[in-house]
């Protein structure tokens, strides 16, 4: 037999026998209530003071009888907490307001998220009868972002808007918009950041450079957040109000995944997917993906597979307390280890494998830096932040064709050229993988085998976006991995790139202030200067080298 769901707890028997009978009820196809059922639902509340509801299927039968308090229902588990896109979940929510106000955030919200076919409300009159009907659908996407409509009948006894017709063409339309983004193919992801209150301005900042590393990554960035809290949610990383409107907003504009520009702990990945049903990606997942896209050489494919793996061993959680492992003996025999331990033994073993695999390419590196070494070349090596135009300057200097594209991290794998300086001097160049705000410990780590030829450089060259309003803070950054890598002692030029783009008196300014040379690499200007500089900083006026390679 059919039993009411929620709030009957302290209900008459005489009321759950009215519940009981809510279940011979049926409303026709083409209405969102009949004024039968609609009496049926007040005079329950009227009496009891408790909102009631009915879940209605297409065809208008009573699927399920909902109870609550005096402010509103909690429904039944229905499903999944997301339908699919081009389809609603086939079942409307007619339930009883006591004080007849218009439909309720929550109401709203467990329409969107639960993808019904509509939500009413029936106002329950002075006298227990139905008064004013509230009533709402969803929306397809559209450019004013309204997730959905909704409208107010000055009674159920009046005509109602055919709920059948309605609901065929929204589905249409969710069709056409889904087959819309199937062409293009791309995931659809909104971004999401914390910063803390009176720092806006950084954590716009730090957004933006999210877009970029999505962009980068081939996502399509369909809306972005920002909140500002002086501390950071334990469970969700941002508020749970927050949170609940980030999922109506994905859910709208058809987004499959959450990016936060903050490295979310385990706890906080799980929380947020279970409460959303959407994939959720950190920063550093973001990053370690865009570099496992870009790694060409077998060097870089393994140095991003060991960051992945180091990133996602701590991240093998589950709950088993039943089976697990026994210490052995008498007494101490169990069922053995459980699939969760046998994964993360696997993962064990190749980290330990691509450790030792790379550890060999260092030891190959240094045998090359040897060579070099003995011919007596000293080695410049070009850093800087990431899409700052260190590939394009490398071309530039050695008339190669490097990979040079606007996007973060196009390059990963080093490149060294021979470059001739204006006095005949020959030294090793090389294009080292950008750096960026933040960088991945487990990254860093899994290139250093790549990092290390910067050990060998006798001569920096930091390349800088002088056009980017974040380049003092990239500045920064660059400079802090450095001293990270033992190098704040190796020589560096500053090389303000993109000048092209600044007035002459702002380049002065930063050359002023900061000291280094000012350069164009992509319109070739500025070049002469540059080498000039390096080179009467490399060698004396006899030809010698002032910095020898280390080893030498």
């Amino acid at each position: 037999m059919n039993e009411p769901f929620g709030n009957t707890l302290g209900l008459k028997p005489s009321e759950l026998k009215h519940l009981r009978h809510t279940f011979r009820r049926r409303v026709g196809a083409h209405d969102i209530v009949s004024p039968e059922l609609a009496r049926h639902l007040t005079e329950f509340s009227f009496e009891t003071n408790r909102q009631v509801g009915v879940l209605l299927d297409r065809k208008g039968d009573v699927e399920w009888v909902v109870v609550g308090n005096a402010h509103q229902l909690e429904l039944p588990d229905i499903g999944r907490a997301r339908a699919g896109q081009t389809r609603l979940r086939g079942l409307r929510l007619v339930h009883t307001h006591l004080k007849s106000e218009p439909l309720t955030n929550d109401d709203l919200t467990d329409l969107a998220l639960l993808r019904l076919d509509l939500v009413a409300a029936v106002g329950v009159a002075p006298d227990g009868l139905p008064g004013v009907l509230h009533w709402a659908h969803l929306l397809p996407e559209n450019p004013q972002g309204q997730l959905w409509r909704t409208e107010t009948l000055p009674s159920v006894h009046g005509e109602q808007p055919d709920v059948e017709d309605t609901l065929v063409a929204l589905e249409d339309e969710l069709a056409q918009s889904a087959r819309a983004r199937k062409i293009d193919g791309r995931e659809r992801a909104v971004l999401v950041a914390v910063g803390r209150p009176g720092a806006r301005a950084e954590a716009e900042a730090s957004l933006a450079e999210l877009r970029e590393l999505a962009r980068t990554a081939g996502v399509e960035v369909v809306d972005t957040a920002l909140q500002l809290r002086r501390e950071s949610d334990p469970r969700f990383l941002i508020g749970q109000g927050k949170l609940k409107d980030l999922n109506l907003t994905a859910m709208q504009k058809a987004a499959e995944v959450l990016v936060f520009d903050q490295e979310l702990t385990p706890a906080q990945a799980r929380g947020v997917a279970q409460e959303t049903s959407l994939k959720v990606l950190d920063r550093t997942q973001l990053i370690l993906d865009i570099f496992a896209q870009r790694a060409q050489s077998a060097d870089g494919k393994l140095q991003v597979e060991l960051a992945q793996l180091k990133y996602r061993l701590p991240r093998l959680v589950q709950a088993d307390d039943s089976l697990s492992r026994l210490a052995g003996g008498i007494g101490g025999r169990g069922p053995g280890e459980t699939k969760l331990e046998i994964d993360r033994r696997r993962v064990r073993e190749r980290i330990a494998h691509l450790e030792r695999r790379i550890d060999a390419l260092s030891a190959d590196r240094a045998v090359r830096r040897r060579a070099r070494t003995r011919k007596d070349l000293p080695v410049i090596s070009i850093v800087g932040y990431t899409n700052a135009g260190k590939s394009t300057l490398l071309n530039t200097l050695t008339q190669s064709e490097v990979l040079a594209e606007d996007k973060l991290f196009a390059t990963l794998d080093p490149t060294s050229r021979r470059l001739r300086f204006p006095r005949e001097h020959e030294v090793i160049i090389t294009d080292t993988v950008g750096f960026i705000r933040d960088l991945p410990k487990d990254l860093v780590n899994a290139f250093r085998a790549t990092l290390e030829e910067l050990a060998d450089a006798s001569l920096l060259l930091h390349v800088v976006d002088a056009s980017d309003v974040a380049q003092g803070a990239q500045r920064t950054a660059v400079e802090r991995i450095l001293e990270s890598l033992d190098l704040g002692s190796t020589p560096r030029l500053l090389v303000w790139n993109k000048a092209d783009r600044l007035s002459p008196e702002a380049i002065e300014a930063l050359e002023r202030e900061h000291g280094g040379v000012a350069v164009s690499a992509a319109r070739r200007t500025g070049i002469e200067r540059l080498l000039e500089k390096a080179e009467t900083t490399l060698f004396a006026e006899d030809g010698r080298p002032l910095f020898a390679a280390e080893g030498a």
